[in-house]
């Protein structure tokens, strides 16, 4: 099968998938094809802002950046920081459609390298002239008309595929983003993506508390609670359960008010699917809220009194398709499980749990969460159910723990 992989120099993320796709192609058999295309240009086709990260919540970049680092520590790929970032990569993509085939793929590389391990100025055109003669290429052939309708076509069919950012990987007409989800691209190529982490702890150790900052608004809070105590518990690790209110957190740190119909057309399908990916991956049922974005005060309420109706109220809200904003319906859940929904609704209204839950979110904003799920622990913050791995890297970090995706 034919793997194609979009790339742009000026993204981290694609820099450090540039360093695992070969060898990922290999294990496969895959035929690899390297797509160079313009990251600026997939913003504007699909409507959105040429540096996103502009419009981010500080809480938000902060932990963009020490993920960033994460990663390339977890996949032991050099990366430093570029003083200059972000930078106007159009030069640079057409250098490399304007070698050889053969070369394509060592020159990309090598501006890579150039970007994200020296620091460089990669619209220096005396850099990339440098760069091109080191690989017999024509540095004049890259400001050619030819080369620049090549990007643009190349640019304007990987968005027609739906890439809307980068890294994106191709197979079979189906589409993934981001290098966080390759273990997704190696399923669909028969390969065996199971790189669970496995550190070999006893359960019977204590290794501390993790809080989890969460809300039932959340798709990606129901994957990550149907699986924390699956991950934790052999790591000897708490949990403490932390409803908060997704709503007044990202009015307090300036994100829309629901983000999924801030993004892009492209975007928005994309992450739908993703989510399914996800619920497919950790084998638990899925069916997207009828009534999304919902109103979970009640529900998070409930939590708060008996962490027990956690799970329940999750699987009611994404999984069976109930409105757990509705009274009547939350006492039956909870019912169900043998607890008192008839008293655990009236305790929602006591004053002292409507002032914990706003406590609990005054917390996760001080954490520096920007969503959920979030965990916190070992005092640092990490954030999104695909990164839960992570934190079995954080327990022992002498181990050497086989890779999760």
């Amino acid at each position: 099968m034919k793997l194609r992989f979009f790339y742009d120099v000026v993204c981290p993320y694609a820099y450090l998938a540039s360093q695992r796709v070969t060898d990922l192609a290999q294990r496969t058999g895959a035929e690899l094809e390297w797509c160079p295309v313009l990251l600026g240009g997939l913003y504007r086709h699909h409507g959105g802002d040429q540096v996103p990260a502009q419009g981010w919540a500080h809480n938000k970049i902060q932990i963009g950046a020490k993920d960033l680092a994460r990663q390339a520590a977890i996949h032991k790929v050099a990366l430093t920081h570029n003083s200059l970032h972000p930078q106007r990569s159009v030069d640079a993509m057409r250098l490399i459609l304007s070698a050889p085939q053969h070369t394509q793929v060592a020159l990309t590389h090598a501006l890579f390298r150039a970007y994200w391990v020296e620091g460089a100025n990669i619209n220096d055109s005396e850099l990339l002239d440098s760069i091109a003669k080191s690989f017999d290429v024509d540095p004049t052939r890259r400001n050619t008309q030819a080369i620049k309708q090549e990007l643009h076509y190349r640019t304007a069919a990987a968005a027609d595929l739906g890439a809307f950012g980068v890294p994106a990987f191709e197979v079979g007409g189906k589409l993934w983003w981001g290098q966080d989800r390759m273990h997704f691209v190696e399923k669909a190529l028969g390969g065996d993506p199971s790189l669970a982490t496995d550190v070999g702890l006893s359960a019977k150790q204590d290794n501390g508390t993790l809080t989890f900052y969460h809300d039932f608004s959340s798709p990606y809070a129901y994957l990550a609670a149907t699986q924390l105590e699956k991950q934790m518990t052999p790591l000897g690790i708490t949990i403490e359960w932390r409803p908060i209110l997704l709503g007044a957190l990202f009015r307090a740190i300036g994100t829309p008010d629901v983000p999924l119909f801030a993004m892009s057309p492209a975007k928005m399908r994309y992450l739908q699917r993703d989510i399914r990916d996800w619920a497919d991956w950790w084998g638990v049922d899925f069916s997207f809220a009828k009534n999304f974005p919902i109103r979970s005060v009640l529900a998070l309420r409930v939590a708060l009194q008996a962490p027990s109706a956690t799970l329940p109220l999750y699987r009611a809200a994404w999984a069976e398709g109930q409105d757990i904003s509705d009274p009547p319906t939350v006492a039956r859940v909870l019912d169900e499980h043998g607890l008192n929904g008839e008293q655990l609704v009236l305790g929602a209204q006591q004053p002292a749990i409507k002032q914990a839950l706003r406590d609990n979110t005054e917390a996760a904003q001080r954490d520096g969460a920007c969503g959920v799920p979030s965990f916190v622990f070992k005092k640092r913050l990490i954030w999104g159910q695909d990164r839960i791995h992570q934190i079995g890297n954080m327990v022992v970090s002498e181990s050497t723990p086989r890779l999760a995706p």
